[in-house]
C-alpha cells in the first residue's frame, strides 16, 4: 500500500487509470478527504488544500476531524 503523510495524518495513494491521475484519500477521519494530481508534488499541494478544508467544515459544525474509538 503506498501511503503520504501530509500535516501529520496518513493519505492512501492509488492510480486511477481512467483519469490517468494519482488519487489520495485521508484514513482516520470522520469523513472522506480526498485528492487527485498527476505527480507527488501535486499530490502533496492538493493534499494539504483537502485536508484544510475538511478540517475548516468540521470546525464549522463542531465535529471532531478524526475517528474516535468507539
Amino acid at each position: 500500500m503506498n501511503t503520504l503523510i501530509i500535516n501529520g495524518y496518513r493519505a492512501v495513494i492509488t492510480f486511477d487509470p481512467e483519469l490517468n491521475m494519482f488519487r489520495g484519500e485521508f484514513i482516520g477521519l470522520n469523513g472522506g478527504a480526498d485528492f487527485y494530481a498527476t505527480d507527488v508534488t501535486g499530490l502533496k499541494r492538493e493534499g494539504e488544500i483537502s485536508l484544510r478544508v475538511f478540517q475548516e467544515a468540521c470546525e464549522h459544525y463542531h465535529l471532531e476531524p478524526n475517528k474516535t474509538a468507539a
